[in-house]
């Protein structure tokens, strides 16, 4: 973080980080860097797995700041400075970062599998029970949307009506068993 802070105070650079996954990349702030960097910039990253976890979304994000002219330097990738020919030396680097692009995307499956392997373990031994239902049976704003919807109201109406989303009053629905008269 301190080659970080270097760059932004000595040589005018914008400083972005999100404190999201980088397994989204719907994030504000890379979203933001994305819109904002123009052609003859230098995207400085720690390691390539923060801009995105998958290869599809690194090799489109990737894309996108070469397409705006702009220049991704990843700091934990090994320099190919001392490679003289420049054909040589970008199919050293494309090589290099298509590794870590598998890397990461690997990564990620395995913190979803161990995820999974835990809430299993978690569950066979009664300590997991999920998220906390949105809605109780009895709850008023749901009541009104069954009432809505026994009328004759449509999901989507019922859904503008009450402000709850449409697939949430659906599944409440079906699970519920309310069904128009």
């Amino acid at each position: 973080m301190g080659l970080f802070f270097y760059f932004v105070l000595h040589f005018n650079c914008k400083f972005a980080t999100d404190k999201l996954s980088g397994a989204n990349t719907n994030r504000p702030e890379l979203q933001k860097m994305l819109a904002y960097i123009r052609e003859g910039d230098i995207v400085l990253v720690t390691e390539l797995d923060r801009l995105g976890r998958n290869n599809h979304d690194l090799t489109k994000i990737m894309n996108s700041i070469q397409n705006k002219g702009a220049t991704l330097d990843v700091l934990n990738l090994p320099s190919m400075t001392g490679i003289a020919d420049p054909n040589l030396r970008q199919l050293m680097t494309n090589l290099i970062i298509e590794l870590y692009k598998y890397q990461a995307e690997s990564e990620r499956k395995r913190i979803i599998e161990r995820q999974q392997q835990g809430i299993a373990l978690a569950k066979q031994q009664g300590k997991y029970h999920g998220r906390k239902p949105q809605y109780a049976k009895d709850d008023p704003r749901l009541q009104h949307a069954f009432k809505l919807y026994r009328a004759g109201m449509s999901d989507i109406d019922v859904s503008r009506n009450t402000g709850i989303k449409r697939t949430t009053f659906i599944r409440y629905r079906v699970k519920y068993g309310i069904k128009r008269k």
